[in-house]
This record gives C-alpha cells, sequence and structure tokens, in this order.
C-alpha cells in the first residue's frame, strides 16, 4: 500500500517510492529503493522535501517497530498517515530493465589519473551502452521515457567525468559505426556533464545538462532504419527527413515522466544557430536557451570525431579549429568554455614538437592547456620510430614544447589510440 508521510516521520526500512516537488531538489539522483543508510536519511530530511511517499508492501510501515534489516516485512497499517489505494497514484511507465535493475551506486569523485580512469571508464562504457541501446529500443517501440529511471546512468557518467574529465570522453570518441547512434547519446551526456561544471552550473544544472544530453537525440529512434543508418550522403528528401528528429524527440520526451524542461529544450533545440540559420526555430542569439546552445556544441563536437556511417572522423584538435571557424554557428563564450574542458589539444591528438618528435596526447594540464602529458614516439629527422617516452610538457625539465598539431593520416599513423590508451610507464 502507498502512503504519503510527512519526511520527518521517514525512518530507516522504509521503502521510499517518491518524493513531492521537482526532483532536481531531491537529495538521490533515484528512488524506490529501502532506506538502509543513516546518512541518506539524514540527507533525506535535511533536503526540504516536505512528503514523501512509501509503500508499506516492500518496507516498514510509519508506526511500525524497527526491525532487523534482514527482515522488512510490513505490520499492519496504522492510522497514523492517510493511506490511499494503489490505483489512486498514477503508475509510472514500466521502466527499461537495464537501467531499472542497477542499484543504488556508491561512486567514488575523488581525482584519479588518466591511467586509473581509464580501466573504470570502460566498464561505464560497457554499461552505458547496454543501457542506453535498451532505453532507444523501447522508445522505438512507442514506450514513455521516465527520466527518472535514467538518473543512475547519468550519475555514473558524471562520476567518472569528475574523477577525470578526460579519460570516458575520449573513450566515447572511439564508437564505431554501428553503435555511434547510442554511444553519441553517452559521449553528449559526458560532454555536457564536464562543460556544466566548466561554466560554473550547480550541481542540479549540471544535472539537467547531463541528462539532457543522454536524451537529446531520442527522436532518432523515430526515424526509418534506411536513412538513419545510411552508409551515404542522404538525398535532400532524406535530409528533411533527418530534420524532423528534435520535433519527434521532443513530442516523445513530452509524453514521458519527470522529463525536466531542459531536456524538452535541448532536445528541441540543439540544431539551433546563433545566426538564425539552424532548425526548426531559425532561433537566434539569445532565443536559444544556454544548455541548447550548450547541447549544440557537445553535439557537433562528437559527432565530427566520431566515425559515421557516411565518414570517417576528423581528429580532435582539427575538429576544434573547424569549429573555430564556423562563424554565428556557436555561441563563443560556450565554445570557448568547451575549449577549456577538452583541452586546445584534446586527448589523442598528433602534435609534433621543437625536438622534432612526434607524439600523442595523453592527458590535460589543467593549469597549462598548451602543455598537456605526451607520449613520444616517432623521430621527423630520422623519420623512424623511436622508443616512446612519456613527457609532461609543463614540468620545468621538459625540455621541449609543442609546436604544432599533425594530421594522422599525412604520416600513415593509425594506430595512434592504442598509444594514448597504453598504460604510462
Amino acid at each position: 500500500m502507498l502512503k504519503k508521510i510527512p519526511t520527518a516521520q521517514v525512518k530507516l526500512g522504509m521503502y521510499l517510492q517518491g518524493m513531492e516537488g521537482s526532483w532536481l531538489s531531491h537529495p538521490f539522483w533515484k528512488t524506490k529503493f529501502v532506506l538502509t543508510d543513516p546518512e541518506d536519511l539524514k540527507a533525506l530530511k535535511a533536503s526540504g522535501v516536505p512528503f514523501c511517499w512509501i509503500d508499506a508492501s516492500k518496507g516498514l510501515d510509519v508506526d511500525a517497530p524497527e526491525a532487523p534489516k534482514a527482515a522488512l516485512a510490513p505490520p499492519a497499517p496504522a492510522p497514523v498517515a492517510a493511506s490511499v489505494e494503489p490505483q489512486a497514484v498514477p503508475a509510472a511507465p514500466a521502466a527499461p530493465a537495464v537501467i531499472a535493475a542497477a542499484p543504488r551506486l556508491e561512486l567514488s569523485t575523488a581525482p584519479t589519473s588518466m591511467g586509473e580512469e581509464l580501466e573504470r571508464a570502460t566498464q561505464v562504457m560497457q554499461r552505458s551502452k547496454r543501457a542506453v541501446m535498451h532505453l532507444f529500443g523501447e522508445a522505438r517501440l512507442g514506450k514513455a521515457i521516465d527520466a527518472e529511471q535514467c538518473l543512475p546512468l547519468v550519475e555514473e557518467v558524471a562520476s567518472s567525468v569528475v574523477r577525470n574529465p578526460s579519460a570516458l570522453i575520449s573513450l566515447a570518441r572511439l564508437k564505431t559505426k554501428d553503435d555511434y547512434t547510442y554511444m553519441h547519446s553517452v559521449a553528449v551526456c559526458a560532454l555536457m556533464v564536464s562543460l556544466a561544471r566548466q561554466m560554473g552550473l550547480d550541481e542540479p544544472q549540471t544535472r539537467e545538462a547531463g541528462l539532457a544530453g543522454l536524451l537529446h537525440d531520442v527522436g532518432k529512434m523515430m526515424m526509418p532504419l534506411n536513412v538513419l543508418n545510411k552508409p551515404g550522403a542522404l538525398t535532400d528528401d532524406e535530409f528533411a527527413i533527418m530534420r524532423d528528429h528534435p520535433t519527434r524527440g521532443f513530442e516523445m520526451l513530452k509524453e514521458g515522466t519527470s522529463v525536466p524542461e531542459a531536456a524538452l529544450d535541448v532536445a528541441l533545440r540543439h540544431h539551433e544557430k546563433m545566426d538564425g540559420s539552424g532548425y526548426p526555430g531559425k532561433l537566434a542569439g539569445e532565443q536559444i536557451s544556454l544548455l541548447s546552445r550548450m547541447g549544440a556544441v557537445c553535439d557537433v563536437y562528437d559527432a565530427i570525431t566520431s566515425n559515421r556511417p557516411y565518414k570517417n572522423a576528423w581528429d580532435p584538435a582539427s575538429s576544434l579549429a573547424r569549429m573555430a571557424q564556423w562563424t554565428g554557428h556557436f555561441d563563443p563564450r560556450v565554445f570557448q568554455a568547451f575549449v577549456k574542458c577538452v583541452g586546445i589539444y584534446p586527448v589523442g591528438t598528433l602534435v609534433k614538437l621543437q625536438s622534432g618528435r612526434l607524439g600523442v596526447v595523453l592527458e590535460q594540464n589543467a593549469t597549462a592547456l598548451t602543455a598537456p602529458r605526451v607520449r613520444v614516439f616517432y623521430s621527423t629527422k630520422s623519420q623512424m620510430p623511436i622508443p616512446t617516452l612519456v613527457l609532461d610538457l609543463s614540468a620545468a625539465n621538459a625540455g621541449d614544447r609543442i609546436v604544432g598539431r599533425e594530421d594522422p593520416a599525412t604520416w600513415g599513423f593509425q594506430r595512434l589510440d592504442e598509444l594514448w590508451q597504453a598504460p604510462a610507464k
């Protein structure tokens, strides 16, 4: 039986079904779990949430005596709180099994090195791919999206970004042509979280940004598969079909549960441009919300740095250089903050050093964007590979510096990703 009770009456052993008010004010990234941690109970009571819904069939009732954690069977209903029959509360749409089954996460946000985080980020990417494939598959079948059920995935991605901003974002670029549609959403989620933190947005806004990034392209699930996955350039008619995906995504999310306005807006407006030449509304400048302006940058960067069915990826540094030249496309302030996120020389960029050596960027130095850690492996003077060496170009004794970026295709390098992913020795 579902009961609405004052938050002050909530105690350990109760099954928390929901909380009143905007989910952005809630202390947890998810609901529908048994409260067993005293710190969780303390956070809930300090959150300002006035009332909670509990399920007395799955946990303790309001006036039940404390029971051992192993025995959480509810006693008889008490008259202290107003009770309602289950059908009196609108039933939430069935949650995607892969996401809903995820346990409540205890995630560390302590800073880690690139090498340490790459292993954890790989696992996050694998879980995220399965979850998003299931989520989008359900959407294609016409099932409503419950945004609250996406929050554990957003939290896991965000925690990786907090521990090390480059690891998951760099791995997300390595998606294949076949899984682009799903992993693009995970990548934009991570980029939005990183950009939101760079721009000084608070935690609820950062949470919204990540969720908006995850859901921004859900409208593509309504596109014909032969158009969505076409290996060649789209015809004018096919492109007109694809241009409808923001509107379709907005409509789908509007029918969902707990989807915030910001996520609806990003789904609808991430293809708008600052000069008014975008779609679907031809909005310009401040008519476009901040999160949608952020979404435009993140969406394009991941798209052009990923292998697509109809084109190969551009390298990260040249992608930023090209984006900087697209006058009227992006908000300059947002784009400048984005460059600080991914670095002037993003992870995986091939750079030439003053010594004549070539190296691949391994990790950013937050205080010195032009002096990242690199792994040198080739001499332009001898035109030969050399023993690999990791250099921190920000160190006083580095003895070298970057003089420019290089195109891997010019040198015939096809395995740079293996170099930057290899553990530093």
